[in-house]
């Protein structure tokens, strides 16, 4: 009978070894690799879009004359080089009633549902990813901001001289535009560059970048171009507001990608030290009243130390000179009389 040989006894240190878990002997990713607490990120994007919305309405500039100025310019340009779409794709839109009361309900609410989905995916599914793509896209749209004051624009809907017509007031559906409320508390002449556009962008690319499953990537691929199909064809934007909404995306991306991996740490330190600089700043006009002595003295101080010119030191007396041998010890010396400060 064969017999067969007993297990070899195991050692209380292999036991132990087997007790104890493997450490993870990966190095951990530098901060800016990593997703920030959800706290202070709820607090942010409550705090960008109030100030976006707000900013939004405050740059309503008096009267609409440079507003339908510009739009007469953009449309003049796109003619010029052949790319005047919009009024086609206004005529056919209206010719399919459903379709049209479709694209008014998807104008009014993809821009902010599909972009909030992607942000809490990208927070949860993708942290090492989250901080350089959010610093993208609130960077881009705050230069949309500034090109919303400098530049004015109507949209084509507001061009009936043109051919244009609002498929939300001509059918009377759905639509951003479609109450009186949400009329007023908008700037509607802040068409120049779509941000519906951009941010339709980035979120196609962080779909197509980030995404394992391949239909989602092909959704990435699509949304950005059902986006501009959709405020082309409802008469909100003009095509040059959709490739300039395309090309800010696309430059805040680069250059975001370009800080956050090559030099997080230089990027810590210069946001470490703007924060403090605003903080202070706030603090100080909150605290100290309009017209105190604490910003009279302030103002001066400042005003003094931009106009300060320094007084050179005397030069040295012939005296002095005088133990200097050679030719250095012969050349005069010129001491101005009178140095005025």
């Amino acid at each position: 009978m064969a017999q067969t040989a007993p297990p070899a006894p195991h050692s209380r240190t292999d036991q132990a070894r087997r007790a104890i878990p493997r450490r993870d002997t990966r190095l951990p990713l530098p901060r800016a690799l990593t997703a920030p607490p959800l706290w202070r990120e709820l607090l942010l994007i409550a705090f960008f879009y109030a100030a976006y919305t707000l900013t939004r309405i405050v740059l309503v500039q008096d009267g609409t004359g440079t507003a339908f100025a510009n739009a007469d310019q953009i449309l003049g340009l796109e003619r010029l080089i052949g790319i005047d779409i919009e009024l086609g794709m206004n005529q056919a839109l209206l010719s399919v009633p459903w379709l049209a009361r479709t694209a008014n309900v998807f104008y009014a609410t993809a821009h902010f549902g599909v972009t909030l989905v992607v942000v809490v995916w990208l927070y949860r599914s993708r942290p090492h990813d989250y901080r350089w793509l959010r610093t993208g896209l609130m960077s881009a749209t705050g230069l949309a901001l500034i090109g919303y004051w400098l530049y004015p624009l109507a949209p084509p809907r507001f061009l009936h001289d043109e051919g244009f017509v609002d498929p939300v007031t001509a059918l009377h559906s759905m639509g951003l535009y479609a109450s009186d409320a949400s009329a007023t508390f908008t700037n509607q002449y802040a068409a120049m560059p779509s941000m519906h556009a951009g941010w339709a962008l980035w979120c196609g690319f962080v779909l197509v970048r980030l995404a394992s499953r391949r239909w989602i990537k092909v959704l990435g691929v699509l949304y950005p171009l059902a986006t501009v199909a959709v405020i082309l064809a409802t008469a909100n934007h003009y095509l040059l507001d959709a490739v300039i909404g395309f090309a800010l995306i696309g430059a805040a991306l680069g250059l975001s990608w370009l800080l956050y991996h090559r030099y997080p740490a230089q990027l810590k330190r210069l946001g470490a030290q703007a924060a403090g600089l605003a903080l202070q700043r706030v603090v100080f006009l909150l605290i100290v009243p309009p017209g105190s002595r604490l910003r009279e003295r302030f103002a001066p101080a400042r005003r003094t130390r931009a106009t300060h010119i320094p007084v050179p030191p005397p030069l040295p007396s012939p005296e002095t000179l005088g133990g200097v041998s050679g030719d250095r010890a012969e050349r005069p010396s010129r001491v101005p009389d009178q140095v005025t400060p």
